[in-house]
């Protein structure tokens, strides 16, 4: 079978947050099997657990935020995307304060900092989302869809009207288990414009935002010193993103999700709208004579080597 994973042993990091711009300290704690995804902040006094969960998101507007009561855990999108990628099912998080820290912009750090966690096999087998029919969420020109396809696969396309992205390639295809994230998806780093940042810090919002944790253009170019990552750095961070959104349903997905011009948003209207339609998906667990059975092990033995080629650097 496939099993759920957690992590076998604790692991901190520190950073700041995007928007809150306050220095904070993430620490990834194993949990049982079947308790999903959980953060806490433990810098409130009253302990609240806020499970990873569409429903639960109040705010799309700059990042992904989850809330419940009155207790907020803001920029939640990379560490999802990166649990995703290293199929951990189960996991506690402590954060001490409002946001996830930045670190670079992308979910790489996030990935080193769950492998050096040393994930491990439950004895349950895993969850996922079986994408049984086609649901389309669409406004103001934008949209994101759900299709059946055996594995799970991301096609994206972005335009921006923007001198930066006239000649650039704007739109990726993903088939998770035949690419690899850890190369084409992880490096991938957040992005924004010169004038919008400006706007947000005169709103009390992006104080923690730099030319280290974000791709940042002015009217007419990137104004970082450094190169990109990727020729199409920008389209692949909006994977990186659709990664992290779709993972608050708390399950990896057998399907594919197709976007143009989509966002933290209406990636989340889309997730509601799959959730309320109980014809529209189902739980499955996976038998050992699917073909996709044997792609996700393979994919998984992946993953596991990549873990001993990060610890080689």
């Amino acid at each position: 079978m496939i099993n759920q994973k957690t992590i076998s042993k604790n692991v901190s990091i520190q950073g700041i947050g995007l928007h809150s711009g306050e220095s904070v300290t993430l620490t990834l704690k194993p949990a049982k099997p079947n308790s999903g995804i959980i953060f806490i902040r433990t810098d409130l006094k009253e302990k609240v657990l806020i499970k990873a969960d569409p429903f639960l998101v109040s705010d799309t507007r700059l990042c992904s935020t989850l809330q419940k009561d009155t207790a907020k855990i803001m920029t939640v999108e990379h560490l999802m995307s990166a649990l995703y990628a290293c199929s951990i099912d189960n996991v506690m998080i402590e954060v001490s304060g409002l946001e996830i820290p930045i670190l670079d912009g992308s979910s790489n750090p996030f990935i080193y900092l769950i492998q050096s966690a040393e994930p491990i096999n439950q004895d349950v087998e895993k969850k996922f989302i079986r994408i049984k029919k086609a649901l389309k969420y669409e406004i103001e020109g934008k949209f994101a869809m759900f299709e059946p396809y055996e594995g799970f696969k991301i096609n994206f396309s972005i335009e921006f009207p923007h001198p930066v992205f006239a000649d650039r390639n704007n739109q990726i295809t993903i088939d998770y288990y035949n690419d690899s994230y850890f190369d084409e998806i992880a490096r991938a780093r957040t992005f924004g414009f010169m004038q919008e940042v400006e706007y947000l810090r005169a709103n009390g919002l992006a104080k923690g935002g730099s030319l280290d944790n974000a791709i940042v253009m002015d009217e007419y170019k990137i104004i970082n010193n450094d190169r990109l990552r990727y020729d199409d750095e920008f389209v692949r961070h909006k994977v990186l993103d659709a990664f992290g959104d779709l993972y608050l349903a708390g399950f990896s997905i057998i399907g594919k999700f197709t976007a143009f011009k989509s966002g933290h948003e209406i990636n989340n209207q889309l997730l509601r709208l799959l959730l309320n339609d109980k014809e529209s998906f189902e739980i499955v667990t996976l038998d050992e004579n699917e073909k996709l059975f044997t792609e996700i092990e393979q994919h998984n033995q992946k993953v596991y080597e990549k873990k001993f080629e990060a610890a080689l650097l």
